[in-house]
């Protein structure tokens, strides 16, 4: 009689095992496809987000365009008055001193 215990008992022990180990494989194959989800869905966040940050830079650098093409306009404005009013103030001074040299040489 102990015989037939301990061996009902060593069969219920191994089948329990068995169904252990079964339950680990499911356990283990659900994880890997919810990780697969989870990896699935952070790709296309990520995706989207650098989406965004690239059409956000876009704009923001045509911004930063239009800005330096108008300053550069001013720019370009002001040396064009600086320069003649230099220009100006220059020949001012030759006619004056082609008048002195003018008045020496009588």
């Amino acid at each position: 009689m102990k015989a037939k215990f301990s061996l009902t008992l060593i069969a219920a022990a191994l089948l329990l095992t068995a169904f252990s180990y079964g339950q680990v494989a499911d356990d283990t194959k659900k994880a890997a496809a919810d990780t697969g989800h989870a990896t699935k869905s952070a790709a296309k966040t990520t995706g989207h987000a650098t989406k965004t940050a690239a059409k956000d830079t876009g704009k923001a650098t045509g911004k930063a365009v239009d800005k330096t093409a108008d300053a550069t306009k001013t720019a370009g404005k002001d040396t064009g008055k600086g320069v003649a009013k230099g220009t100006k103030a220059v020949g001012h001074t030759v006619k004056k001193g082609a008048e002195k040299t003018d008045d020496a040489v009588k």
